[in-house]
């Protein structure tokens, strides 16, 4: 099986770091607090579409990421079951908004480097950010890849126009071919079984 793997919400429980960034930089902009779960309903969406719906301007984008890369390094581990699904996979890829030394940083701490053959982070490759199906050709192409496996509709958009088929990670509201709520050691024979090598 070879895949493609979207990696905040997906391979790290992530969420908790994005969601505090976020509301730390909410309350720095409107010096008032945000309701945690309506946040992080939009960030589930997208971080941009999150700035946008709460009033806080792009320009503290640098502002989130600090805070959120500091937050994700002091924590974040990887969900239950997911080394077993990467160490029985082919191919293991990467697409994801974070930089790429963020990514092998988060990798490297948790012991999960060794199952990735290539990491694309649009900002250090060149490409357009997801949905755009730019970073998905090119490991399309290069890997004949099997599923996508992310945790947002961004994260499977692009996979499925170039013709990969999708797992949404616990997100049943999104369109996707599966759905998970976890990462069972029969994870590989269900995609297979799906459709794939």
């Amino acid at each position: 099986m070879r895949l493609l793997w979207d990696l905040d919400g997906t391979i790290f429980d992530t969420y908790p770091a994005i969601l505090n960034s976020f509301c730390t930089v909410y309350e720095e902009v409107h010096q008032k607090q945000i309701d945690r779960k309506e946040a992080l309903r939009w960030l589930k969406r997208t971080s941009k579409e999150a700035f946008a719906h709460f009033g806080i301007s792009e320009n503290y984008r640098d502002r989130f990421k600090e805070l959120d890369h500091a937050e994700a390094e002091a924590g974040s581990p990887p969900f239950e079951g997911i080394e077993a699904v990467l160490a029985a996979a082919e191919v293991n890829v990467i697409v994801t908004h974070r930089t790429r030394a963020s990514t092998k940083e988060l990798l490297e701490k948790w012991g999960l480097i060794q199952y990735f053959t290539e990491i694309v982070s649009p900002d250090d490759d060149g490409y357009p950010r997801k949905p755009d199906i730019g970073a998905y050709q090119y490991l399309h192409e290069k890997y004949d890849l099997d599923w996508a496996i992310g945790d947002r509709a961004l994260d499977l958009i692009p996979a499925k126009a170039v013709g990969m088929k999708t797992c949404a990670f616990q997100n049943a509201d999104i369109e996707a071919d599966l759905h998970v709520e976890q990462y069972t050691d029969s994870l590989i024979e269900t995609l297979k079984s799906f459709g794939g090598k």
